[in-house]
């Protein structure tokens, strides 16, 4: 039977196909020589090889058997290796350029074999046409079919991809602490991109240090996940510092500053088990912070330069976070170390109230306000309470802050009476909002606001003296374990100017309980004002051993979570000085009563066992009591008060202030409130509604300043 075009082409492919093995082996060292990045990677040169092999079988069994190439099933595994090569980052054109290489191959085979089975010229020249038009025809039709499935697995990791990157910009950087956002970065990786996920970030860099180039590296770990408990973990132990290996993966990346990928034993050197790494370095705004690496074990994909791209991507969106969150927790601590400093160190010594105090800066989104309290020994044993809130947040707040606590401190000096203080303390605010308008750039512009409660209680009389700027009252729990909102005249806030401040006076009961507090303690979004008073007083009336106890049931009935603004609180426990430790004495407006006056201090300092201070005692009231009979008005009062120290006291009708000054050689006078200044120490006046008073404290280190009398 004379031998056709279709018989010479199956004659030829059963006979190839019987060294099928050798064809395949030459189209696989054909892709090797021609294609090397194919072979790069072992898990694509295997899919690879089982794509010829399949493709091979596939082609010669449609020629074999005349089969139409339209007809011919490519191999079932052929879509998929299509979306692998996708997925793994291979182009198109080396997908099509593979197919064609191959066809060629094969071709050159096929042809090379026809003239050994006959030397019909014409059949061979129609069999060729027959092989060459099948297998363009088979290699077109698989090629749009892989085609399109790359493209679909394309488009798809594109859309991943975007994904990722956009769910990146939300999940990481929801907070502007260090730690969790890191641990989001770790967290995000983990559920769609790696196996096992560890963050590390420059000690010098969370310290607001300049990053150095040159190792060693010390690192803290910061956050880290995996996708199981008994994975291939390295230490997981955050928080904990460590020196970077010279030469390892993340001493390369902080160096180079290029993100790296590593397979096999390198990827596993971090943690066993692991076989495909990406060490990618953190970097925002011109600094380096750290270095994130993303390992896997359980996903048998090695990494590819998408995915490292992809890292890079993730990676500088969380870098930026870190950064934003570094900066803030810079600020926040410089505005929280600023206002901690410009705060009281501890109570000063003091014998009409026991004191505690308690201040929480607002939680991290809000940042550090400016809430302060004081409190302030005053003549004649008083003390001064004061609490007051800065309007805004930050360090600006804080230094705010800070001037007007030094401003009351130095109003207070003066004793000025609680509502007088808070009229100077208003006009010193509208001149610092001046100063900060002239300041149009930051956040220093604009108009400084402020509330102030301002309160004086003296042990003496009992009498508790308040007023207040735009300030919540204080509360009052009497012994008998009555609690109350003090009634209190309202006050505009400071910085309004132009509207008086009015005081309240109330005489308290031995052993009453004060609170002052900032509108923070009792304020919140899931409660108004009236419910915090309410748990206020119902946590200041639980009993307890101390204030520092009655302190600590207050900030856990008001304050369960992180407070939303700054809280500062102040609880005062009154104690009275009795009639044992103060000695009063109506004294005529005459010379004669300087003797009786100094007479009746020492007696009455022999009986309280002080006889050591009187001469000095006595030398301090012969001149008070003189001038006040020489420059004051009547009455006359001395008093003496037995405290941490003797306080001695001259009050007069007038309102005249006496003035400090060096007299001259022959000048007669001048010479008394000297003598008093040297011997006392500590001395003032304080003015009352009538009157004045000058007082002066004495101790038992005072001595007689005889360069004072001895100077011509």
């Amino acid at each position: 039977m004379d031998l056709t075009a279709a018989g010479l082409v199956s004659r030829v492919v059963r006979e190839l196909g019987s060294r099928a093995d050798e064809l395949i082996a030459e189209v696989e060292r054909g892709l090797r020589r021609d294609l090397p990045e194919l072979w790069d990677d072992p898990g694509i040169a295997r899919m690879a090889a089982e794509n010829i092999a399949d493709h091979i079988a596939a082609g010669l069994f449609g020629l074999e058997h005349a089969i139409e190439p339209t007809l011919i099933e490519p191999p079932p595994a052929d879509l998929d290796r299509s979306r692998r090569l996708a997925r793994h980052g291979i182009p198109l054109g080396m997908m099509l350029r593979a197919f064609r290489l191959a066809q060629t191959i094969v071709l050159d085979r096929l042809l090379a074999e026809m003239p050994r089975f006959t030397d019909d010229a014409e059949l061979v020249s129609e069999a060729a046409r027959h092989v060459i038009e099948s297998a363009a025809a088979y290699v077109d039709r698989t090629s749009e079919q892989g085609v399109a499935a790359f493209q679909e697995e394309r488009d798809r990791r594109l859309q991943w991809r975007l994904s990722m990157v956009n769910e990146a910009g939300v999940r990481i950087g929801t907070t502007l602490d260090i730690a969790r956002t890191t641990q989001e970065l770790a967290d995000h990786a983990v559920e769609r991109f790696a196996d096992l996920v560890t963050v590390d970030l420059l000690d010098a860099a969370l310290h607001g240090h300049e990053f150095s180039s040159e190792p060693p590296f010390v690192l803290r770990r910061t956050a880290w996940a995996s996708v199981t408990d008994d994975g291939p973990e390295p230490d997981t132990a955050t928080q904990r510092l460590y020196t970077c290996p010279e030469g390892s993966p993340e001493a390369l990346a902080l160096v180079t500053g290029q993100p790296a990928k590593y397979h096999g034993d390198a990827a596993a050197a971090a943690a066993p088990r692991v076989h495909s790494t990406l060490v990618v370095p953190l970097h925002a705004r011109g600094a380096t912070l750290g270095v994130a690496r993303f390992s896997r074990h359980r996903t048998p994909d090695p990494y590819d330069d998408e995915d490292l791209l992809l890292a890079q991507e993730i990676a500088a969106r969380a870098a930026v976070a870190v950064d934003n969150a570094r900066r803030y927790s810079h600020a926040r601590s410089t505005a929280l170390t600023l206002q901690r400093s410009l705060l009281p160190r501890g109570a000063p010594r003091q014998s009409a109230v026991d004191v505690a105090y308690r201040y929480l800066p607002a939680g991290d989104r809000v940042g550090v306000g400016g809430d302060w309290y004081d409190v302030i020994p005053l003549s004649g044993a008083r003390v001064a309470l004061v609490v007051g809130d800065v309007v805004g947040h930050g360090i600006h707040a804080a230094a705010a802050m800070g001037r007007l606590r030094t401003a009351v401190r130095t109003l207070a000096d003066i004793d000025l009476p609680p509502d007088e203080l808070l009229t100077h303390l208003d006009d010193i605010v509208l001149r610092l909002s001046g100063e900060n308008a002239d300041h149009v750039d930051g956040e220093a512009a604009g108009d400084l606001g402020a509330t102030c409660l301002y309160a004086v209680y003296d042990p003496v009389s009992r009498r508790f003296a308040l007023a207040r700027a735009g300030h919540l009252p204080p509360a009052l729990v009497t012994p008998d374990g009555t609690a109350e909102i003090l009634d209190l005249p309202p006050g505009p806030p400071l910085g309004l100017g132009g509207v008086p401040f009015e005081a309240a006076e109330f005489e308290l009961p031995e052993g009453s309980l004060l609170a002052l507090y900032t509108d923070g303690l009792v304020e919140s979004r899931d409660h108004d004002v009236d419910a915090g008073l309410a748990r206020l007083r119902r946590a200041l009336t639980r009993p307890a051993h101390s204030l520092e106890e009655i302190s600590d049931h207050v900030i856990a009935a008001l304050l369960p979570t992180r407070p939303d603004d700054d809280v500062a609180l102040l609880l005062a426990r009154t104690h009275a000085l009795g009639a044992g430790q103060v000695a009063t004495w109506d004294l005529d407006a005459e010379p004669a009563a300087v003797a009786r006056a100094r007479s009746e201090v020492s007696r009455q300092l022999g009986e309280w066992g002080l006889e050591e201070l009187g001469f000095t005692a006595e030398l301090v009231v012969s001149e008070l009591v003189t001038n006040a009979i020489r420059y004051g008005q009547p009455p006359i009062r001395l008093r003496l008060i037995h405290d941490r120290a003797l306080l001695c006291e001259v009050s007069d009708g007038s309102s005249t202030t006496p003035h400090l000054r060096r007299a001259r050689v022959f000048d007669e006078g001048g010479r008394g409130l000297l003598l008093v200044a040297q011997l006392a120490e500590h001395w003032g006046t304080r003015h009352a509604r009538r009157g004045k008073t000058v007082w002066a404290e004495l101790s038992d280190s005072a001595e007689l300043p005889l360069p004072s009398f001895t100077e011509v």
